[in-house]
């Protein structure tokens, strides 16, 4: 069976804000990028072999909206409790503090942090629920 691969894309406001929260908080990798494609400029971040990334897009003359609400949420799931305090840890030394949670739930097991458009991530320290 193929492998469905699955790229997350959405515009930022602020390309170089977006990866520095990506990369330097949550350890994303820059897989790609590219400048001036049809009046875009973007960023694909990610982890190697993978079967996800995320891109993030600047159209030029034109200002991206913020996140419609606080629930628009990627959520990683993060079973071992050492590697997901090392992952909280990862976000607030390189700059991010966790936010409170629109839905209570995520804060019971997790920490949300938000990135500088709004859109928020959640780093769950639970295994994915089969």
């Amino acid at each position: 069976m193929d492998v469905v691969k699955l790229r997350v894309a959405r515009p930022t406001r602020d390309l170089d804000a977006v990866v520095r929260f990506y990369r330097d908080g949550l350890g994303f990798e820059v897989l790609g990028g590219f400048e001036d494609h049809a009046g875009f400029d973007g960023v694909m971040l990610g982890h190697p072999g993978a079967p996800y990334h995320l891109e993030f897009t600047v159209e030029r003359g034109h200002e991206a909206p913020r996140a419609p609400s606080q629930d628009h949420l990627l959520v990683f799931y993060v079973p071992d409790p050492e590697a997901w305090s090392a992952r909280v840890h990862r976000m607030e030394a390189a700059g991010f503090a966790p936010v409170p949670s629109r839905n209570p739930y995520w804060d019971a097991n997790g920490r949300t942090f938000e990135d500088p458009d709004g859109y928020r991530v959640v780093l769950q320290q639970a295994a994915w629920p089969r």
